[in-house]
């Protein structure tokens, strides 16, 4: 097992995500590495946690990473659901229009696996959860 293109993938998936115009003119620049302390207001995208297990054989090492990202929706926005989903699609959309360059590994490819939108806090509050799979070859 290699932990090694963790952070090459996480980088590279930040990247594409502020790359994308349509993303970027639905939040602006609320797209973070990690979940801001105090969150911002208005809709805002975080990449969260991620799992990752050995996918190496015979003829090299691997791994396959799940990851999720998350889009934010607070209180003071009057959409609901509405603009949070927006923003997960084009999300999915920046992700599987990408052309990533990794700086550790070769990615093969990267998948939409799944999503929840739930409510959060008081029940206020949105959040969309995507989980992506991405497989990395190590050579």
């Amino acid at each position: 097992m290699s932990y090694q293109a963790a952070l090459a993938l996480q980088t590279s998936i930040y990247q594409a995500l502020i790359a994308n115009d349509a993303l970027r003119d639905l939040v602006g620049d609320r797209i973070y590495d990690a979940s801001p302390a105090v969150p911002p207001a208005g809709v805002h995208v975080a990449i969260g946690p991620e799992d990752t297990r050995d996918a190496g054989d015979m003829t090299g090492r691997g791994s396959v990473h799940e990851l999720r990202i998350s889009v934010h929706s607070g209180a003071d926005e009057p959409g609901g659901f509405r603009e949070a989903k927006a923003v997960a699609a084009q999300v999915t959309t920046a992700l599987e229009s990408a052309s990533f360059a990794l700086a550790t590994g070769h990615l093969v490819g990267i998948w939409f696996v799944r999503a929840k939108a739930q409510r959060i806090g008081n029940g206020d509050g949105r959040r969309v959860d995507l989980i992506f799979r991405a497989r990395i070859d190590l050579g």
